[in-house]
């Protein structure tokens, strides 16, 4: 009771507990949540406690006591009692915000103390996979999202090229030679960590001054919350025109591996290097203000020319000081991904001369992959530095149901009790992309107010209630087999695909469509029927029409491959009849899951196309921006491209628009070869679909449409009808 006594007391005063409290950006915050109902709220400050953050729930006099120690803990109270008291759920894909004609009051004291001082997210990647063309409004949308759920170390990335472009310009290159540098905006992630350079441009000036300004804006916003943005720092990427510029400067040239040019790495031994990269910190502040917090991967998905620990050691000192040289309170915020995905290289002597050359409370891990592959548990918790567990899940922005929910739901509190894990100081979420899944995402945040283990079963079924607006039995049994099928995902990166996406092939899987199952596809069709049982009383809400058709989706993404085996099995055997029927029956499937998805925006190519061009301002800039929309989801490359499919997408219109029409194309072969004998050309085919596909790439035709047609419900509805007696038949013949 006294401390309450001494708020009152401060504030009576006119002193602000916490200067992140603002009752009027708070108010705007719900209105735009809620709005038409910020009157009902009260907002109060209270202090953080045990150095970390907390909020309060409550009712007097008739409104509802939003109480924390900062904007985001009041964010995080009304998304408490939106989930709790309202039954009311806020997501990507479909929102339930039918709120009670009386809003509900509190009975006594509702209180809450985060155990993290950590709650991250985002990845380089969702910059791009999902966020490449995001305007302020969906970026606001995004923000008050991330405070509801209690996120306060996003990555904030947007506009860094403006400041590169300062830098660099300060040491005499021209825009030419910038020009051979910067990427097209919807590959700044493997730009910004070093993997490729200028490909997708040249980047437009307006690009570099609109991104520069939403930045800005994004900053304050989150900062207005009391998140700590992490911004980013220099790793030693430099122009190709940088070994021309300064010969005697140490730069070496590495490769990523995925059929890109070599790229220029300065080296950290290089006293050039700690120059440049104060020189950035600097301008960065200027324009960007700064919470010293700075996110830097030396070697993503790259290996360092020696594993010798004294040259790792030095390495790491260079790229700390580099950073400290301009703002002595630098925190290195370092992604552990490496670790994971060059394992080989990274023993525990290589990891250890990385990390320890950086005192601990001036470096943040993010154990990037936790909820699949866990380093922590191999590298005694980092030795002794801060990190964070955290959920990757997605890889390239796929929309395959998949996650592995008991494990998302339990491991962040088992971990945070585990006398090993040391100096756990938070969780995070670093998807490659979002906008997908928003069950298991929902699911994870769960943790940020919690330091024990969910039960996943329990919580699926207030999930759904609040998500749909009623409870129901049958979505209840649909959850548990959802639960215990796409949910409890195996150690694939990411989610099976389907063999629809893949270029076409006689056989059942290829490089980046990886169609391998980890549960009964037989389970998700009941799933599926429980789904159509319940449309009618459900119909009405958003989210379950997201998740209809999404279920839809998966189950006949995975008859795909079924059915394309049983055409291959007839052209094999020249059964003309039946290679003529599965064939039809392939090409029908991929327009009926097109229709289906066209019922939704979530789902809509057109979508993502329109959003690209409207980043332009000339028609120059608008076709630039198409090309780079067009070819991430299909290509991401060149027509040679290594790394086709890896983000893939079931989406409207590049189902109907891009993936059949290279059926077609195959079909077309093996009926000539069928009909005349002549065996199909593998050779002269791959050349065919490869010109078509650059052909589609480089395409500004409008042809895919940015609005929804037809009825989510009746769609789902027609298509069970037409594929479940089939899909049944073909999963018991197996």
């Amino acid at each position: 009771m006294r401390k309450y006594l001494l708020v009152l007391v401060v504030m009576a005063f006119g002193l602000k507990v916490n200067a992140q409290v603002d009752p009027q950006t708070l108010y705007a915050f719900i209105e735009r949540v809620i709005p038409g109902k910020s009157s009902s709220f009260a907002i109060e400050a209270i202090p953080q406690q045990n150095g970390k953050d907390v909020f309060e729930l409550s009712s007097k006099n008739g409104k509802i006591i939003l109480r924390g120690n900062n904007g985001l803990s009041v964010a995080s109270a009304l998304n408490y009692y939106l989930k709790n008291y309202c039954f009311c759920d806020i997501s990507w894909n479909g929102s339930n915000l039918n709120l009670p004609a009386t809003l509900p009051m509190v009975k006594g004291l509702v209180h809450k103390n985060t155990p993290y001082q950590y709650r991250y997210y985002l990845n380089y990647c969702t910059y791009n996979y999902s966020m490449a063309w995001w305007n302020w409004a969906r970026w606001q949308k995004e923000i008050d999202w991330m405070a509801l759920n209690g996120i306060n170390l996003p990555l904030a990335i947007t506009g860094e090229e403006a400041v590169w472009q300062n830098v660099y310009k300060s040491m005499g290159f021209t825009d030419k030679q910038l020009d051979e540098f910067f990427s097209g905006p919807a590959y700044f992630a493997w730009f910004w960590m070093g993997n490729i350079d200028a490909w997708g441009g040249p980047l437009p000036q307006h690009w570099m001054d609109s991104h520069k300004e939403l930045q800005k804006k994004i900053l304050e916003r989150e900062r207005s919350f009391g998140m700590k943005p992490v911004l980013s720092s220099f790793t030693g990427h430099v122009p190709p025109s940088f070994k021309d510029k300064f010969p005697s400067a140490k730069v070496k040239k590495t490769n990523w591996d995925a059929g890109f040019p070599d790229v220029y790495i300065l080296d950290p031994d290089d006293p050039m290097f700690e120059t440049i990269g104060k020189k950035y910190i600097e301008a960065q502040t200027k324009e960007f203000g700064t919470d010293h917090l700075y996110s830097a991967d030396t070697f993503n998905e790259n290996v360092p020319p020696t594993n010798d620990s004294t040259y790792l050691d030095g390495m790491s000192k260079k790229v700390f000081n580099s950073m400290a040289a301009a703002d002595p309170k630098a925190i290195w915020v370092m992604q552990g991904w490496m670790f994971h995905y060059n394992n080989k290289f990274w023993q525990p002597q290589q990891i250890k001369a990385l990390l320890n050359a950086v005192p601990n409370e001036q470096m943040i891990v993010l154990d990037l992959y936790s909820d699949a592959h866990p380093v922590w548990n191999r590298t005694e918790a980092y030795y002794g530095k801060p990190w964070v567990w955290s959920m990757l899940q997605n890889f390239g922005g796929n929309i395959s149901l998949f996650g592995r929910m008991r494990h998302v739901a339990a491991d962040p509190a088992i971990a945070l009790h585990d006398p090993e894990s040391r100096n756990m100081r938070g969780i995070g979420i670093t998807p490659e992309g979002i906008e997908q899944n928003p069950a298991l995402f929902a699911l994870m945040l769960e943790n940020v107010w919690n330091d024990t283990p969910i039960d996943a079963d329990k919580w699926l079924i207030n999930y759904a209630q609040r998500r749909y607006g009623q409870s129901n039995v049958q979505i209840n049994e649909a959850w548990h087999i959802l639960l215990n099928t796409v949910y409890s995902g195996g150690l694939t990166e990411g989610g099976p695909e389907s063999i629809i996406v893949a270029r076409p092939t006689f056989k059942k899987t290829i490089d980046r469509v990886l169609t391998k199952l980890d549960y009964d596809p037989a389970e998700l069709v009941k799933a599926w029927g429980l789904f159509i049982n319940a449309a009618d009383s459900l119909k009405e809400s958003d989210g379950f029409q997201y998740d209809l058709v999404d279920i839809t989706r998966q189950v006949l993404a995975n008859y795909a491959s079924p059915l394309q085996q049983q055409m291959v099995t007839a052209y094999q055997s020249k059964d003309k009849a039946s290679f003529k029927l599965y064939s039809t029956q392939f090409l029908q499937l991929m327009d009926d899951m097109d229709a289906l998805l066209s019922t939704r925006k979530d789902f809509l190519l057109g979508k993502w196309i329109i959003e690209a061009r409207a980043n332009g301002v000339t028609e120059k800039e608008k076709n630039l921006y198409e090309f780079n929309a067009r070819d991430l989801v299909t290509l991401w490359g060149d027509k040679e491209s290594g790394l086709r499919e890896y983000s893939n997408r079931q989406w409207a219109g590049l189902i109907k628009g891009y993936y059949k029409p290279r059926w077609e194309l195959f079909f077309d072969q093996l009926n000539k070869s069928l009909a005349s004998g002549v065996p199909f050309d593998e050779h002269a085919f791959d050349k065919q679909v490869k010109d078509w596909e650059w052909q589609w790439v480089n395409k500004h035709d409008n042809a895919y449409p940015n609005t929804i047609s037809g009825n989510t419900v009746e769609k789902a509805k027609q298509l069970f009808e037409k594929y479940n007696p089939i899909i049944q038949q073909a999963y018991q013949a197996k």
